[in-house]
């Protein structure tokens, strides 16, 4: 039964901030960010995100009380999913075996690995359960996506599926059409960028972080033998190396900044080597746009530009020069993660979807092991 009163505290943890809101259907209606500055955060340098819940958990308590919300006004709670197994897209119930997983970090550390756990811990002072919505290991590829073309290397789907798949659902509301009936090409755009091709309601290919176009920050594909001579030469240990195109690449490494705006402004006063790099950019998120229109034979409804980088009125025409060929183009400039993950527990609270679960036994619990050891604290 759809309840436009109930209200749904969302959560996702970055790398720098902790943004978190309270959501009705309606949209938002409270919105805090905490950051996290870099002398803070040393103190978790070489930790396990899992490590931060206090940290992170102490000043959103206050920020909520101080702008007069009580536990028990949350129908739910959701955070941001992390690095977890291959899993389909929708909305999952946090469990044991959902804890258990992001304890162990298989798929390795990041900030985001915190949302589930967040929203848990709220979430059990609240008497209700905790969610997370299209978490980044979403897994919808066609079989023939996974062919790297060495036996030894599999691709492994990674990406920004939260506010992609959020933006192609939205897309398709505005054109009174269904998910399911549409063949999109959707360019997320932001510190990372992800091409992904959805057909028939499924996310069927798109380039993982470490493919794909460089970005702010991140190197994209590289040339193969040219890396391993890199790797091999002895000067960079596996971290720097990781770090090089994980981090500190794209536009950082050719220009030393992550920031749009900054490497336009250069443009704007005649910095040749600020407009060669930043062209060179648009020229690799056009032709991987290309290559998934492709993987949709061509036949293509639509090309969504989103992303933090989508604000910018000068890459989105850059972009239409080169896309405009393919299908209409379709601009949601921002990444609303909030919004989306609110919008996928309302379609559980609503009845429009089951939530699943990553756990076989199905338990909704934490178990005694995970409390001893101290990974969620104050779930009391």
């Amino acid at each position: 039964m759809r309840n436009e009163n109930r209200r749904v505290l969302v959560i996702n943890p970055g790398s720098t901030s902790t943004k978190f809101g309270v959501f009705t259907r309606s949209g938002a209606e409270w919105v805090g960010e905490i950051r996290h500055s870099d002398h803070e955060l040393e103190q978790f340098r070489g930790r396990s995100a899992l490590d931060q819940l206090g940290y992170r958990a102490g000043p959103m308590g206050e920020a909520l009380q101080r702008a007069g919300y009580r536990s028990d006004r949350f129908a739910a709670v959701a955070g941001r999913g992390g690095l977890l197994p291959p899993m389909e897209c929708g909305t999952y119930v946090v469990d044991d075996a959902m804890v258990e997983e992001l304890r162990h970090a298989r798929r390795g550390e990041h900030a985001c690995n915190l949302g589930a756990v967040l929203a848990l811990k709220f979430a059990r002072t609240a008497g209700v359960n905790a969610y997370i919505v299209d978490p980044v290991t979403v897994d919808e590829w066609q079989d023939c996506a996974r062919f790297s073309g060495l036996p030894l290397i599999s691709r492994s789907c990674i990406g920004h599926a939260l506010n992609t798949k959020a933006v192609v659902r939205r897309f398709a509301r505005e054109r009174g059409r269904t998910y399911e009936s549409l063949r999109i090409v959707a360019v997320h755009m932001g510190s990372g960028i992800t091409v992904s091709a959805h057909r028939d309601g499924r996310m069927i290919d798109n380039n993982t972080p470490e493919e794909g176009p460089f970005g702010p920050d991140r190197s994209g594909s590289l040339p193969v033998q040219a890396l391993i001579k890199v790797c091999c030469n002895g000067a960079y240990n596996a971290k720097q190396l990781d770090r090089m195109v994980f981090g500190e690449g794209g536009l950082f490494a050719y220009l030393g900044t992550r920031d749009l705006k900054e490497v336009e402004r250069r443009m704007d006063v005649g910095d040749q080597a600020a407009t060669a790099v930043y062209e060179a950019m648009v020229y690799q998120i056009a032709k991987e746009t290309g290559a998934m229109a492709a993987a949709l034979q061509g036949a293509v409804d639509a090309v969504l530009l989103t992303g933090g980088m989508a604000h910018s009125e000068r890459l989105v025409q850059q972009l239409r020069g080169y896309l405009e060929w393919i299908a209409p183009i379709a601009v949601y400039p921002g990444e609303d993660e909030l919004q989306a993950l609110a919008e996928g527990v309302f379609r559980v609270l609503d009845g429009e979807e089951t939530a699943k679960r990553l756990g076989a036994d199905g338990r909704d619990r934490v178990s005694d092991r995970t409390i001893r050891e101290g990974l969620v604290i104050g779930l009391e």
